[in-house]
């Protein structure tokens, strides 16, 4: 795809839902995709600040290649400016690193060098540097390595449509069901959940995370909001992570999330009809659990798998087909 579209003298940059619009030498509110002249260029290109390996399980995904692991990658930038961000030292960074390039064939040689099954854009906002995971992705896809994507779930439908057959997997953050929050934290969510609509029909796996921020998006109210609209638009055995808020960047008066609100919305989201809810960073345990026989089928402590029952895609103790991607 191209990544812009011109008006005028202004060039519109397409990664995301902000469709900024760019005068000659203007970069737009991601702070890293600039208009050249006759094209956006995006500044990150091969300039990845952070590099790890991971558990897959800690994206989070759960439901996609358990117990292998993801050759995890970010740059500076994003598109939103969420007051609680866990990783703004890089999300809200406008200091690019030029000093290292790595190619797209240099990330897949590393991710096949560490026996990596998957790479995974992450830590900031990936769709601002989709040119760069783009190569990375088709090239991956040549030496059977797949990929992730762990998003806020802001990209235009351009590249969600470009997506398809490109990225295997993406964990979407549902932040909140209040369209004025949203627009706090730079998004809008009228424009998240028709993307979510649009993820779920492309194909690409699809798990939801929502961060439970005391007092921000904590009521009853609200997550059963985000549970119904999983549940109704998403379907019932679309993932619901439940994750715990700790005190950082601009939220740091805020307490930590309590095991009740954790308990609470993990059981709203069973009593309302989804069948795959885990509760993260927290002592509790994540199995996943066949909904046709309730045999476990994957047993985990924090993003360790102890046991796994699922063979050949199915429940090992009633043959049920379990939703996901496991090979």
């Amino acid at each position: 795809m191209d990544y812009f579209t011109r008006r005028g003298d202004k060039l519109i940059c397409l990664l995301c839902n902000k469709y900024c619009h760019l005068d000659k030498g203007q970069i737009g509110l991601c702070g890293v995709n600039k208009n050249v002249g006759d094209h956006i260029e995006c500044l990150v290109y091969g300039y990845p600040t952070a590099m790890n390996i991971d558990p897959v399980e800690k994206k989070p995904l759960y439901h996609f290649l358990p117990q292998t692991k993801t050759f995890s990658i970010g740059t500076v930038g994003c598109n939103f400016r969420c007051s609680f961000c866990q990783n703004h030292s890089l999300s809200q960074d406008k200091k690019i690193k030029t000093d290292k390039y790595y190619s797209p064939e240099d990330i897949v040689s590393l991710a096949k060098t560490n026996n990596c099954e998957s790479i995974s854009f992450t830590y900031n906002e990936p769709t601002i540097f989709y040119p760069y995971a783009k190569d990375i992705a088709l090239k991956a896809k040549k030496q059977g390595i797949k990929t992730i994507y762990v998003s806020n779930g802001f990209e235009s439908i351009e590249v969600i449509q470009d997506m398809k057959e490109v990225i295997d997997a993406v964990n979407i953050d549902l932040k909140c069901f209040n369209e004025k929050y949203y627009r706090s934290l730079g998004g809008k969510l009228s424009e998240v959940l028709e993307n979510l609509k649009e993820f779920k029909k492309s194909g690409i796996w699809l798990e939801i995370t929502t961060l439970i921020v005391p007092t921000k998006n904590d009521s009853y109210e609200e997550l059963k909001e985000i549970a119904n609209f999983i549940k109704n638009e998403l379907g019932e055995d679309t993932p619901w992570h439940i994750s715990a808020f700790h005190p950082d960047f601009k939220e740091l008066n805020l307490p930590r999330t309590s095991i009740e609100s954790l308990k609470m919305a993990y059981n709203l989201g069973h009593e309302l009809g989804l069948n795959y809810v885990y509760i993260g960073n927290s002592n509790f345990e994540n199995s996943t659990i066949c909904e046709k026989c309730n045999k476990v089928m994957i047993k985990r402590t924090y993003f360790n798998t102890i046991e796994n029952n699922i063979i050949n895609k199915r429940c090992s103790n009633c043959d049920a087909l379990m939703p996901g991607i496991y090979e």
